[in-house]
């Protein structure tokens, strides 16, 4: 059941998110496109919040906090630096409106006029169907930011959105996964753009934000002889580094790929 002034729309583009997404983008008629997904719910002001900074000419995107809504509740051994496995915020983005490199995907607005002039969504990132690809967004904004380099995106924390986590993305299993698929997706994304912009928020993440994070918890779980910390410490690190490897197996991937392709012309 949809309220009034819904329409849904069949993809008309690319099977996948990007596709989808930029249907969307195609048939809306406003100056500002805002992506909600299907399993989010938004606060009343989310779009009030959104839109405001769109005064500011500058303002080419802006995205909020996206706060996750467990089904039977955050597993004790998850870092809270991992939030973006399960779409949701994660600690390390900024606590108060910031200029970034790009929103998250559940929750993120852009000038429809710039993002059809960079051709939307590139269908060759993003997830299609069950997999845990992502990052479309991110190589999106690298677009943006490169044809359009006086304007910003913004994050506005005060623009919420709850994100639903379902029991299979509580596991350990999904986490790893997406982890995998994560790094696999940001080798793309360096294929796509410039690599010094693709991984430009991912270095202070990996050499600063993680094992922060990890050093906290193991402090924590000395500290408060609780295992738990010490489990999400081990996590985090692990977490980080297969990261790290389904970005070089991407990398290895996207060379031999290239190096066919110009063996056979």
């Amino acid at each position: 059941m949809f309220g009034p002034g819904v329409v849904v729309l069949p993809n008309i583009g690319s099977r996948g998110l990007s596709g989808a997404r930029n249907t969307g983008v195609a048939a809306a008629t406003g100056d500002v496109v805002a992506f909600l997904d299907d399993d989010a719910a938004a606060e009343p002001d989310w779009l009030e919040r959104l839109t405001e900074h769109y005064a500011d000419p500058s303002v080419v995107g802006v995205g909020g906090l996206v706060e996750p809504r467990w089904t039977t509740g955050p597993p004790r051994w998850f870092p809270a630096e991992f939030g973006w496995v399960v779409g949701c915020s994660y600690t390390g983005l900024p606590l108060v409106t910031a200029t970034v490199r790009n929103p998250i995907g559940a929750n993120m607005s852009f000038r429809r006029d710039q993002l059809l002039a960079v051709g939307g969504f590139a269908t060759s990132v993003g997830r299609v169907g069950t997999d845990a690809l992502g990052c479309e967004e991110t190589e999106l904004s690298i677009r943006l930011a490169s044809r359009f380099p006086s304007t910003r995106i913004l994050h506005e924390p005060s623009a919420v959105v709850h994100h639903c986590v379902s029991v299979e993305r509580e596991r350990w299993t999904y986490f790893r996964r997406r982890c995998w698929a994560e790094g696999l997706s940001k080798a793309e994304v360096s294929r796509l753009s410039d690599p010094r912009r693709a991984l430009a928020s991912e270095r202070g993440y990996a050499f600063r934000t993680v094992p922060a994070g990890a050093a906290r918890d193991v402090a924590a779980a000395v500290r408060e002889r609780d295992p738990s910390r010490l489990a999400r410490a081990a996590v985090g690190v692990t977490g980080l580094a297969v990261t790290a490897a389904g970005y070089f197996s991407g990398r290895v991937r996207s060379r031999h790929t290239s190096y066919g392709t110009t063996g056979r012309s």
